[in-house]
């Protein structure tokens, strides 16, 4: 771990000691950092690190869905993994709601698992090609000893909800559609009641007719069950249709975060207005300014120093290339709206920006 990892762990261990949980969140994210290690040479010592997740915070409340949006490879799905401890974290710290995510053992950990659940982005590599799909949503249910009529009830109750007969449980996942498939990646993460769903784009690889199917069935269950969600989309469209609040992520730091009424009214940073601009807007009457960025996006290896958007960004000042921009809550009292930009007003989100 390098200087500035081991400043984020003090960081971070410095705010856990005055954590107090309020009862109403579930899921509590601080200072988030996950790198992964460049090997070389005949030994395959650490040459590098890839700043994949850099000090990445937000909060879930129970019964929300929160939406973490960006480009390809800005981070988004190593966060949802880092959270469930499918990846272990460099840095930070990942409340359950009042439990310590990072300091559970193994044993703790399985026990945690059953209230924090995974939707897969691909549904048919998710799933078991050689196994019907009752025994693979029963997986979960015998790790946590749920085992006979048990399991076959509640096999029968999901599949009944996500859509799906009960005898489709003898069935193989080729003989499924794509948007059948990921009902089935529904029920599997329904199956152990959980509280938490982390949703990895999981409408991403389905049509657009389907989609929308998808994401109606998200928010039935959702009001049905009470249910909270971390939605990971690189698709505003689809993040404005479902989230109630929206954190927007590039190269690894979160850059914006408020809720979506806000964002679509008024996006304050750079980044957020050029994803913005390029949602398609169904009324033909109504024109909207196309902000096209320039270049690609810097490799995670070797990010730029300041603001890391700065060498894309159309309003970059001198500044924007120097110094890293801090993370502070330029809204109102009743909405807060958090933003990572020197070119932002300290009073932009009642609506005035300097962007």
């Amino acid at each position: 771990m390098d200087q500035g990892d081991a400043a984020t762990m003090e960081a971070t261990t410095a705010t856990v000691e005055d954590r107090v949980w309020d009862g109403d969140t579930v899921l509590d994210v601080q200072g988030l950092v996950k790198h992964f290690p460049v090997r070389s040479g005949v030994l395959q010592r650490v040459s590098a690190w890839v700043k994949a997740v850099d000090g990445v915070s937000f909060t879930i409340k129970k019964g929300e869905t929160f939406g973490l949006v960006g480009e390809s490879g800005c981070g988004k799905t190593t966060v949802g993994r880092t959270i469930l401890r499918l990846i272990e974290p460099t840095a930070g710290n990942v409340y359950f709601e009042d439990e310590d995510v990072f300091a559970q053992s193994r044993k703790d950990m399985k026990r945690l698992r059953r209230d924090m659940q995974l939707i897969f982005q691909d549904p048919f590599s998710s799933l078991d090609p050689r196994m019907p799909i009752g025994e693979s949503i029963s997986e979960g249910l015998t790790v946590h000893g749920i085992k006979g009529e048990e399991a076959d009830t509640t096999i029968r109750r999901v599949l009944k909800e996500v859509g799906l007969h009960p005898e489709h449980s003898r069935r193989y996942p080729h003989e499924f559609s794509g948007g059948q498939r990921q009902r089935i990646g529904i029920a599997r993460a329904l199956a152990l009641r959980p509280k938490l769903i982390v949703c990895d784009e999981p409408v991403s690889a389905l049509d657009v007719s389907i989609q929308s199917q998808v994401l109606n069935l998200l928010n039935d269950l959702q009001n049905e069950h009470g249910l909270t969600y971390l939605f990971i989309a690189h698709n505003l469209s689809v993040v404005e249709h479902i989230s109630s609040r929206v954190g927007v992520m590039y190269l690894g730091k979160m850059v914006e975060l408020t809720d979506r009424d806000s964002l679509f009214a008024n996006p304050l940073h750079p980044y957020t207005k050029a994803l913005i601009s390029a949602v398609p807007v169904p009324n033909p009457n109504l024109k909207r300014e196309r902000i096209i960025l320039q270049g690609d996006v810097p490799s995670p290896l070797n990010p730029p120093p300041g603001c890391s958007f700065h060498p894309r960004c159309p309003i970059a000042e001198a500044i924007c290339s120097e110094v890293d921009p801090v993370w502070r809550n330029v809204g109102t009292v009743d909405v807060e709206h958090w933003v990572a930009c020197h070119l932002v007003d300290d009073d932009a989100g009642s609506g005035h920006s300097k962007t």
